[in-house]
This record gives structure tokens, C-alpha cells and sequence, in this order.
């Protein structure tokens, strides 16, 4: 079930995800310096059930665990960011948590920039050299008519 979104919940769904998604030394490349920062949550590492859903529709079940590191974070000005990033990177689910509280200053136009895009960019790359490797491996099936069928 899906919930009705204000355009500003959409944009930070969308800028979580593409921090909670990028690699973590790449991220660390694109964010060296951190500001100045309190740990409103510290970083804890801990897992979460994955559902799956048949054909995308289906009844959900119980996929597995998966490992996950959250935290928050409230810059200097009051900006409070979170994150949650698979595995158990510590240092990535700070920084995320980082850029997310940057997104909500007046910097984020500079964040959008320097970090966000990149890794949209990236992350599009990645996506289509998967989907031309897996449209390699295509195979077209199909029926022909047999004399007796006709």
C-alpha cells in the first residue's frame, strides 16, 4: 500500500537512496571533509527482514536477513540527517547521514552537485552495462504451427 507523497518527501526518498546505494569509498571520495557534527544515533550495525513478493504482486514472504548499519546525525545549524545502508560500514552510514542533514541547508544545491549527481550518474551507468550484459543472454521463445493444428 502505498502512502500519498509531498514532492519534498519524494526528493529525500530519492537522495537517501542513491547515498544508501553508493559505494562506500566513492562516497568518501566525493565527501572527504565532514562538518562539524553531534550523533543524535550513533552508528549500530543490525539486521532487517527482507520481504519478496511473487511476480510483484503476490502475497509478501519472508526472503531473509539482511545486514544494515543506521545512524543520525544533527549538524551545527540543526539540520538532522539519517541513513541506513547495507552491510556494516559504519563510516558510509555516517557520511550518508551527513549529506542527508547537508541536503536540508542552504549548501544543498552544492551537495546536489558534488556528490548527488555523481552518483546518479554512476549508478545509471552501472544499471545499464547490467541490463545489456543480461539482454545478451536473452532467449526468444517460440511456437510454430504444426500441419496438424492447422
Amino acid at each position: 500500500m502505498s502512502t500519498p507523497s509531498h514532492p519534498e518527501t519524494a526528493a529525500r526518498r530519492d537522495w537517501i537512496s542513491a547515498l544508501a546505494k553508493a559505494r562506500p569509498e566513492r562516497l568518501a571520495a566525493l565527501m572527504p571533509d565532514l562538518p562539524a557534527h553531534e550523533m543524535l544515533r550513533a552508528p549500530e550495525i543490525g539486521t532487517i527482514m527482507v520481504q519478496g513478493r511473487i511476480s510483484g504482486t503476490g502475497a509478501p514472504f519472508n526472503l531473509g536477513e539482511m545486514t544494515v548499519t543506521r545512524c543520525s546525525v544533527q549538524l551545527a545549524g540543526g539540520a538532522v540527517g539519517h541513513a541506513c545502508v547495507q552491510g556494516r560500514d559504519k563510516a558510509h552510514a555516517t557520511r550518508a547521514a551527513i549529506a542527508d542533514a547537508l541536503m536540508q541547508t542552504d549548501i544543498a544545491p552544492r551537495i546536489e552537485a558534488e556528490v548527488l549527481t555523481p552518483l546518479r550518474a554512476e549508478a545509471a551507468s552501472t544499471r545499464a552495462t547490467r541490463s545489456a550484459k543480461a539482454a545478451a543472454t536473452r532467449v526468444e521463445f517460440f511456437t510454430m504451427l504444426r500441419g496438424e493444428d492447422a
